[in-house]
């Protein structure tokens, strides 16, 4: 299997090709974004009251439902595709920027109680930029959380499920986790054989790489939580493993961090 250096990667990042794909994904009401990361994600940072920029927030999931709940929130996303579809929400709580999440110029410093990156650090490859640039525009005591697929169990071609016929047990295998390395992705699974697949690149970086970037921006690091996947599966010979393993593996990572 080809991997390829972070430094050399090239490719569109963008998820803008697949605009409309992606928004009718999460139109289901029985996505990980609904299920699992809002309900955390409002817990932890309640909207209300605050000043919120939502970074790489694509279509806007997550900034509209801050916006509803009482924040001000910016919304920036490289995407003019995504974008489009975010204004269509846009209102006076509630705007959205086409930007670089490493270069957001036309925000000043210090002006957010808060910034969020939900399910985005892997599809960007600057990271530290990225990092220093969310702390940038943070109020000191400002608080930045990031919501990722977890780097130590999901990672890209490397890591899957298998299972011991003689224990029953359902196991998680990991491949790769310690040097970062860069994936090419289909961008829009389960299209149909005649439509062409649009690729992108993911980016895996071990947890230290998120913990040094985070430090090095002058962030401290005030709380980590792991959170595990909602579906059930169906009644079978391997049913109970399979809910067992959802629940000692968990899909996603979340940092939280405050402005020093």
């Amino acid at each position: 299997m080809k991997k390829s250096n972070l430094s050399k990667i090239k490719k569109e990042t963008s998820w803008g090709p697949v605009a409309g794909w992606y928004d009718e994904l999460l139109s289901d009401n029985d996505t990980y974004q609904a299920k699992v990361i809002l309900p955390n994600l409002l817990r932890i940072l309640p909207p209300k009251d605050k000043k919120i920029i939502d970074i790489a927030c694509g279509q806007g999931f997550f900034s509209k439902i801050y916006a509803e709940g009482g924040a001000d929130v910016l919304g920036v996303d490289i995407s003019p595709e995504l974008i489009a579809k975010a204004n269509e929400f846009a209102g006076e709580k509630l705007k959205f920027e086409i930007a670089d999440a490493t270069n957001l110029s036309s925000t000043k410093d210090n002006s957010f109680d808060a910034a969020i990156i939900v399910l985005a650090l892997q599809n960007i490859k600057e990271l530290s930029g990225t990092i220093k640039e969310a702390s940038r525009v943070l109020v000191r005591g400002g608080v930045l959380v990031l919501v990722l697929n977890h780097p130590c169990f999901r990672i890209l071609k490397n890591s899957s499920w298998g299972y011991d016929e003689t224990q029953k047990v359902q196991y998680r295998r990991v491949d790769a986790y310690g040097r970062p390395f860069s994936s090419e992705i289909v961008m829009n699974p389960g299209t149909k054989e005649s439509e062409k697949p649009v690729y992108t690149v993911s980016f895996h970086r071990p947890l230290q790489e998120y913990v040094k970037a985070l430090v090095g921006a002058g962030l401290l690091i005030t709380g980590l939580e792991e959170w595990i996947s909602h579906k059930k599966s169906e009644s079978g010979p391997r049913a109970e493993a399979e809910d067992t393993a959802r629940k000692e593996f968990p899909m996603f990572l979340t940092i939280i961090a405050k402005k020093s």
